[in-house]
């Protein structure tokens, strides 16, 4: 009792929970206007037809008036009178009647029409019933009529029964009638499929959030492919959602990371503190143990501070000001700041940076990555089987500005390259010298937020770094994937 009671409440709330969509509105809306548009052509063509219809009974009551004219013209009132008998006799929709003065039958096929009218000639609609032997001349019929005043008193009735206008008529007004049920229902039923097609794959795609919210970030919205609006917001929302899983792998590899590239400083520090406290029997002991504990300090305060600035790169919420940029001058800022530090490890820096090379960005930014990949080149670019130099170059492409530097190191093997551009990761030969393995993934971080592309090839021998900044970039973007590594 109670499943049979159920079950058309379930069916009721379907229902209404599709008559609430906004397909159906719509279609509702659409159902509406095409039905008043309907309505509006039927009844102008109703309306035509019944002027056409009523200009083609005055037509032939004017034929019949010009040819009874004809007539008392040539034999007056006894030929018009002898004339009127012999049509009113003829079968047809035409009508006559000559009355006296008083309004006495003389002769015709109209038996009656409404007191008064045959006293106001002219043109006019009326009903009338019709004289002859049939059991139907008691009923009233429809015509237009015409009236003249002839001389002596007499009156004059030409007209045509309305009938066949009032038949069709009826029938225009069946058809409107019909036009507008089927109008109606195949509207109905037009929504009603659309709303469920469209309540259907709405249905679908909130289950897949629903899965997602639940913990399935890999499950993506169905897409049936024929380009509608549904399957772009599915598309969006699928690559929102890739975004989102981007995001969630990376923070659990910088978690990762940190728990594992930064428990060995942690230590050092803690264990430099603790030797402190026990070992140190001098001031001077105490302070060198001191600055010990400062200088591990300040490089995981870096560390921190550079994940935090490529967090915020990634998220494209680091507020940096985008305006028109010579890139000419901010590459040799950068290498008049390392020219000398390249000096002290034995190399030489190019410089070749002409004026002119304008793009949107951000100098601070620009000018820190570029930092990063000459600190890069100047410390693992050195003891390389290629003459000990450092070429820092910024020239014009395609639709970008190019910036590179190249080193005559050992290089990155090919393999390693998409790879190193991650947060904390260092090659095997890198690891003996200082660092935490964030400088290449800020680059590509700066490089991203400028819509460009960061490309890592072989300089035969050593790395090459190449940043592509687009000429027509107007401003940061939020990053959507990984920038490009050859």
């Amino acid at each position: 009792m109670n499943a049979e009671a159920g079950a058309p409440e379930g069916a009721w709330a379907r229902l209404q929970k599709l008559f609430r969509t906004t397909a159906f509105k719509l279609s509702l809306a659409y159902l509406v206007i095409f039905a008043a548009c309907a309505f509006l052509a039927l009844g102008y063509v109703a309306w035509n037809a019944r002027a056409v219809l009523d200009d083609q009974i005055v037509s032939t009551i004017d034929a019949e008036i010009n040819g009874l004219a004809e007539q008392y013209n040539a034999g007056g009132l006894r030929r018009l009178i002898t004339v009127v008998e012999r049509r009113a006799r003829e079968p047809g929709a035409s009508l006559y009647l000559v009355t006296t003065a008083l309004g006495e039958h003389v002769v015709g096929n109209v038996a009656e029409v409404p007191a008064g009218l045959l006293t106001h000639p002219g043109q006019v609609e009326t009903v009338y019933t019709r004289s002859s032997g049939e059991s139907s001349n008691a009923v009233e019929h429809r015509a237009i009529v015409r009236i003249f005043t002839l001389p002596g008193g007499f009156r004059l009735l030409v007209g045509r029964d309305t009938e066949e206008r009032d038949r069709l008529r009826a029938v225009i007004g069946r058809a409107f009638a019909s036009s507008l049920a089927v109008v109606v229902l195949l509207g109905v039923v037009g929504g009603w499929f659309v709303a469920s097609r469209v309540l259907a794959r709405v249905d679908a795609m909130t289950r897949t959030t629903r899965a997602i919210m639940a913990g399935d970030l890999d499950d993506r919205l169905s897409v049936a492919g024929n380009g509608d609006e549904l399957d772009r917001l599915a598309l969006s929302l699928n690559r929102m959602l890739e975004r989102i899983g981007e995001l969630m792998h990376g923070l659990r590899e910088v978690s990762d990371n940190i728990a594992h590239d930064l428990k060995t400083p942690l230590t050092r520090l803690r264990n430099r503190a603790d030797a402190a406290l026990r070992g140190a029997q001098t001031p001077e002991a105490l302070r060198a143990a001191l600055e010990g504990v400062i200088e591990e300090s300040d490089g995981l305060i870096r560390v921190f501070n550079a994940l935090l600035t490529i967090a915020r790169l990634e998220a494209g919420s680091t507020g940096a000001a985008f305006a028109p940029l010579d890139l000419g001058p901010v590459v040799r800022g950068v290498g008049e700041l390392y020219e000398a530090v390249a000096e002290e490890q034995g190399l030489s820096l190019a410089v070749e940076a002409p004026d002119g090379l304008v793009c949107a960005g951000n100098r601070e930014l620009l000018g820190q990555a570029l930092a990063n990949l000459v600190d890069n080149a100047i410390k693992y670019g050195a003891g390389g089987p290629g003459p000990a130099q450092v070429v820092l170059q910024a020239e014009r492409g395609a639709g970008v500005i190019r910036l590179s530097v190249a080193d005559r190191g050992p290089g990155i093997p090919e393999a390693e390259r998409a790879h190193v551009l991650d947060r904390f990761v260092r090659l095997e030969d890198a690891r003996s010298r200082p660092g935490f393995g964030l400088g290449l993934s800020l680059v590509n971080a700066v490089v991203r937020l400028h819509r460009g592309a960061l490309v890592l090839a072989d300089n035969a021998p050593g790395l090459r770094v190449v940043i592509e900044i687009p000429v027509t970039d107007q401003g940061p973007a939020p990053v959507t994937g990984s920038g490009a590594v050859a």
